[in-house]
């Protein structure tokens, strides 16, 4: 059985995670795509709810064997993928798939679905206010940081390719805004 595929992409700490994270727990027929990487764990981050963990080894294996349906190396030697495993696991179980993606990750699944993926980027209300953002999880160095905000300009000119833009510059706004767009797709 193939399902239909739900795809949030949006720069680092533009609020995709916090939006993904309600839209679970409204009971909607998704299930979290868990995405495998090869970066270390952050504080509380558990090995197959949040990310499988892999190191760049067992990473570039799975690549070898063709077990992604898509993967990229986001910066130097940190890995992230969707396992083919991960999208059969949630379609048996009559779901469809949630997805929270870098942005070409987000990319390259919605051309690989097609119309059976609905889109969403989630646009921070400014590079400022991401910047902001950013600084307040307490997780960036100074060159991490920058790095960032680097990649999220160029993350920003890729809006186009995705099927709805969302700007949170209200969490429980976007919300709701992005709960409308997902039952309306679902419902297709």
């Amino acid at each position: 059985m193939i399902g239909k595929s739900v795809i949030f992409s949006a720069p680092s700490g533009s609020g995709k995670t916090t939006i993904v994270k309600e839209l679970l727990k409204k009971g909607l027929p998704l299930e979290f795509s868990v995405s495998a990487c090869s970066r270390p764990k952050r504080d509380g981050e558990i090995h197959g709810t949040d990310y499988y963990f892999l190191s760049v080894d067992e990473f570039k294996k799975k690549i070898a064997n063709n077990e992604f349906i898509e993967w990229e190396e986001v910066y130097s030697g940190s890995y992230y993928g969707t396992l083919k495993s991960e999208l059969t696991r949630i379609w048996q179980k009559g779901k469809h798939v949630l997805f929270d993606l870098d942005v070409l990750g987000g990319v390259n699944i919605k051309k690989i679905f097609n119309e059976n993926a609905l889109a969403i980027f989630i646009k921070p209300p400014s590079l400022d206010e991401l910047e902001k953002r950013l600084i307040n999880r307490l997780s960036e160095t100074p060159e991490t940081l920058s790095k960032r905000m680097a990649r999220a300009q160029m993350e920003l000119s890729y809006e186009k390719e995705f099927d709805i833009c969302i700007t949170n510059d209200n969490l429980d706004e976007a919300i709701i805004k992005a709960e409308e767009a997902v039952l309306s797709f679902i419902k297709k």
